[in-house]
């Protein structure tokens, strides 16, 4: 469930994080792999590609936040009380949330860093569609400051592990390109990993 935001409180939390997910950060690497979650059935890895459409209604963007970044935005939506760049969220939580490397509802999907993306990136599951493929919000992937709402997220990982994905291109209304690293998923207080 969303909740709906005021200008001041987005203005309030914006200025609260500096960057979040594009600021700069002095923390030092952690590694951006974890491990594999075993719990795939045979027949889920034999399972053909997804086809390259939308699973969901209404992948949509809701423009006017300039300046809304990923990191108070995933914090806001999950309650998950984390501060500092998208990509040290995986370190960050260790020892203080469940961490995982299967999708649920209300948790964090948290992308690695790369050369390309060096802030990394956080995103809000807000639905499991299937065994490879969630859907997220998130804010500020364009980097427009926008918030995207019923975003498909693909596990494009050959291992079926949620270990590289690909995103819904709201624009061109067609899966992405772009492959993106992921460090697993954090789990707000009280979840905990189950299967579906």
């Amino acid at each position: 469930m969303m909740r709906i935001f005021t200008v001041s409180l987005l203005t309030a939390v914006a200025v609260m994080v500096v960057g979040a997910c594009s600021s700069p950060s002095v923390e030092q690497s952690i590694n951006p792999q974890s491990p594999a979650w075993n719990g795939v059935t045979a027949e889920a890895r034999r399972a053909p590609p997804p086809p390259q459409k939308a699973t969901t209604a209404n992948p949509r963007i809701v423009a006017g936040y300039s300046g809304l970044q990923c990191v108070p935005y995933a914090r806001e939506q999950s309650g998950i009380a984390i501060r500092g760049d998208a990509w040290t969220w995986w370190g960050k939580a260790k020892g203080k949330y469940q961490r995982a490397d299967k999708p649920a509802v209300g948790s964090i999907l948290v992308i690695g860093k790369t050369a390309k993306n060096k802030y990394g990136h956080l995103a809000v599951v807000t639905g499991i569609v299937n065994d490879r493929e969630i859907i997220v919000n998130h804010a500020n992937w364009l980097n427009k400051g926008q918030i995207h709402l019923d975003t498909p997220v693909r596990d494009v990982s050959a291992r079926n592990d949620w270990s590289a994905v690909k995103f819904w291109y709201t624009p061109g209304k067609v899966l992405g390109k772009s492959t993106y690293p992921v460090s697993g998923f954090i789990y707000p207080k009280g979840k905990v990993a189950s299967s579906n």
